[in-house]
C-alpha cells in the first residue's frame, strides 16, 4: 500500500483524487496545503451489473489514513449520494473530522449517520452561500450554484499558494424552481481577483448548447396529468426535490391526492418538508393504504425505482408484486429521470413490464419529462470565461468527459501545459511555476455488501459472476486414513443445466474424474491443495470443451464421516 507523504512547501498545493475521475460517482478530492488536508465531497458509486450482490462502491481512503490528524475538514457541495453517500461508512476511519455543508445536505447526512450509529452533532457545521470558514491553512468561501437538488454550493478555497475554485455540480439555470441561480457575479469577481486553479464539473461536456431549465419540465408534466383519466404513478431520483416539487404541484393542480411509496423517497420528502424546502400541505398527502380506496382519477403515486432497481417499489408494481397497487389498463407512468449509464437494460426492462401491464409510459425517449442538472458545453465555456484560471483540472466524469473538458479549457485560453486530466490516485503538485504529476497511488475497489465494507474482493466478485453465468458444481470426495479416495467422488450441480440433461453430464463427468484420480501419483494425495487442483482440472476441461460451460467448481474433501474441512474457494 502506498501512502501520501506530507507537503510542507507553502508555495505548493497538491490534488489527490480518490474517486470521481474516469467514472460517474464516488467523488472525493483531497486538497493539500502546508501539510494539511481538505476533503471535498465523499460520495459512493453504484456497482456495474457484473458485480453480483454488491450494493455500493466506496472511495479507497487508505493513502491518507496515516495522516488523519492532518485532515482539517470535509466539505460537501450538495446532498446527492455520489457526493455524500460514502461518508457514513468512512467517518470513523477519518477520525470524525468537522463537516461543512448546507442545511439540506447536513440533514440528509445526519439521517445516514444515525442509521449507522455514529451521529455526533458536534461534527456537523452548517454553511450557506454567504459563509466564510477558516480550517487550517484554508479559507472556505461558498457560493450559490443551481443543480437538481436544493442548497447546492460551489467552493472558493483560499490557500497560501493562491485561490482555488471548485464548481461542484452545477448548471446555469435561468429559471430554477427555488430561484437560486448560479452566482455568476461572484465567479466574475474571483476571476478579476485571479484564480490559480479551477476544478469544474465535466458530466455534460458532450452536450452542445445550454441545459434546459428545471422549471421547463413542470408544464409538460401538468399536460400529461390533465389528459390521464386513470391513476398516475411517477418516479424520479428521491433526492431530486425540485422535480418532486413540480410533480406534486402538477398532481394537486389536477385534483389528485398524493401517496408516497419507497423508503428513500419518504425520508427525503420528510426532511425537505421539515426544512421548508418542499412545500406541500399535510392534507395533500395520503397513505398507500388509503390510496386503494380512492377513485382512479383522483390518485397520484410518487414512487422509487427510476433506474429499474429489481426490488424498488415501481418494479414491484410492474411485476404485480406490490402489496398496495397493481397496475392495469388506463394507468399512466411517468419516469422523470435520466437513465444512468449502465442502467439502460434495467430501465428498458421496466418500461417493457409497465407496458405489458397495460399502462401508458412516459419517459425521456418519448416525452420531455426530464432535464439534466449539469451544465452543458456553452455553460462550461461561460464558467471558464468568467473565472479565467491559470490552471484547469476537469473533475466529475468519465475519461472522455475529462478529455473533452480539458480541450474546451484550451479553447478558452488555458495553455495545454496548464491543464491536466487526472486519474484516481494520481497526485498533482501545483505552484505558480507549473504542474508536476506524482506517482499514481494504487487504489482498491471498496465494496459494500450488506453490512460488510471492503470484505468482498476481486476473487469473490469473479466467483459470483461465474456462478451467475454458469452455475455451481460441488465435488464431494471422501478420503481414507492414508488420504486416498474412499469411494467414488460425488458431483452436485446447481444452475448448470436442466435436470434430465444434467444427469447425463454428471454421470459422464464423474467417470472421467474417477479415471483421472486412478492415474494420479501418490504424492498428489499428500497435499490438499494439489488434490483440489487435480479434482478441478479434468472437470474444467470437460465442461468447457464439450459443453462450452465454465461452472464454479468447488471441491469438498472429508475423512470418514467428517464434514468437509473447508468451504473456501480457491481458483
Amino acid at each position: 500500500m502506498s501512502l501520501l507523504p506530507a507537503l510542507d512547501n507553502p508555495d505548493l498545493i497538491r490534488l489527490l483524487p480518490l474517486g470521481g475521475l474516469g467514472e460517474i460517482g464516488r467523488n472525493l478530492m483531497v486538497l493539500e496545503s502546508r501539510g494539511k488536508l481538505l476533503i471535498i465531497d465523499c460520495g459512493l458509486m453504484f456497482p456495474d451489473a457484473h458485480m453480483t450482490g454488491v450494493d455500493l462502491i466506496l472511495p479507497d481512503i487508505a493513502p491518507i489514513l496515516h495522516r488523519r490528524e492532518d485532515i482539517t475538514a470535509v466539505v460537501l457541495t450538495h446532498g446527492h449520494e455520489d457526493h455524500i453517500g460514502a461518508l457514513p461508512y468512512l467517518m470513523e476511519q477519518l477520525g470524525h473530522p468537522p463537516v461543512y455543508a448546507s442545511r439540506l445536505t447536513l440533514a440528509m447526512l445526519a439521517g445516514r449517520l444515525k442509521e449507522r450509529g455514529i451521529y455526533r452533532a458536534s461534527d456537523l457545521h452548517r454553511v450557506d452561500e454567504h459563509s466564510s470558514v477558516e480550517v487550517g491553512p484554508f479559507t472556505l468561501e461558498f457560493f450559490c450554484v443551481a443543480h437538481s437538488i436544493p442548497d447546492a454550493l460551489g467552493l472558493a478555497i483560499r490557500t497560501p499558494a493562491g485561490l482555488v475554485i471548485h464548481s461542484g455540480d452545477f448548471k446555469l439555470d435561468p429559471a430554477p424552481v427555488d430561484g437560486r441561480r448560479t452566482d455568476l457575479g461572484r465567479l466574475a469577481r474571483y476571476g478579476d481577483e485571479g484564480v490559480l486553479l479551477l476544478m469544474a464539473d465535466s458530466t455534460n461536456v458532450e452536450q452542445q448548447g445550454h441545459t434546459a431549465s428545471e422549471s421547463s419540465v413542470g408544464p409538460h408534466i401538468e399536460a400529461i396529468l390533465h389528459r390521464c383519466a386513470g391513476r398516475v404513478i411517477a418516479t424520479t431520483f428521491s433526492s431530486n426535490l425540485h422535480r418532486i416539487q413540480q410533480l406534486m404541484d402538477a398532481a394537486r393542480g389536477s385534483g389528485r391526492a398524493i401517496a408516497l411509496s419507497g423508503r428513500s423517497l419518504e425520508t427525503n420528502v420528510a426532511i425537505a418538508r421539515s426544512l421548508g424546502i418542499l412545500k406541500v400541505p399535510d392534507e395533500a398527502l395520503i397513505s398507500m393504504k388509503r390510496a386503494k380506496d380512492l377513485p382512479y382519477e383522483h390518485l397520484f403515486v410518487l414512487t422509487t425505482g427510476s433506474q429499474g432497481e429489481p426490488q424498488s417499489s415501481l418494479m414491484r408494481m410492474a411485476r404485480a408484486e406490490h402489496n398496495d397497487l397493481e397496475l392495469g389498463a388506463g394507468d399512466s407512468v411517468i419516469l422523470s429521470s435520466k437513465m444512468i449509464p449502465g442502467n439502460e437494460k434495467a430501465v428498458y426492462s421496466l418500461v417493457n413490464n409497465l407496458l405489458r401491464s397495460g399502462a401508458e409510459v412516459f419517459f425521456e425517449k418519448n416525452a420531455p419529462v426530464h432535464v439534466s442538472g449539469h451544465a452543458s458545453r456553452e455553460e462550461l465555456r461561460t464558467l471558464l470565461q468568467l473565472v479565467r484560471p491559470h490552471y484547469f483540472v476537469p473533475v466529475h466524469g468519465e475519461f472522455r468527459h475529462l478529455h473533452l473538458h480539458s480541450q474546451l479549457g484550451q479553447e478558452m485560453g488555458v495553455p495545454p501545459s496548464n491543464t491536466a486530466v487526472l486519474t484516481n490516485g494520481e497526485a498533482l503538485r501545483i505552484s505558480a511555476n507549473g504542474l508536476n504529476r506524482e506517482e499514481t497511488l494504487p487504489l482498491a475497489t471498496i465494496r459494500v455488501c450488506g453490512r460488510g465494507v471492503g470484505d468482498i474482493g476481486e476473487a469473490e466478485v469473479k466467483a459470483r459472476s461465474q456462478m451467475a453465468h454458469y452455475g455451481l458444481l460441488l465435488v464431494l470426495l471422501k478420503l481414507d486414513e492414508q488420504g486416498r479416495p474412499a469411494g467414488r467422488p460425488r458431483l452436485i450441480s446447481r444452475g448448470l443445466c436442466g435436470q434430465e440433461q444434467g444427469q447425463a453430464w454428471i454421470a459422464e463427468a464423474t467417470q472421467l474424474l474417477c479415471d483421472h484420480l486412478e492415474e494420479l501419483p501418490p504424492e498428489i494425495f499428500s497435499s490438499t491443495q494439489l488434490l483440489e487442483d487435480e479434482l478441478k482440472r479434468p472437470l474444467k476441461r470437460y465442461f468447457n470443451r464439450k459443453h462450452d460451460r465454465r461452472p464454479l467448481i468447488l471441491p469438498l474433501l472429508s475423512r470418514g464421516d467428517e464434514l468437509p474441512a473447508t468451504l473456501e474457494y480457491k481458483d
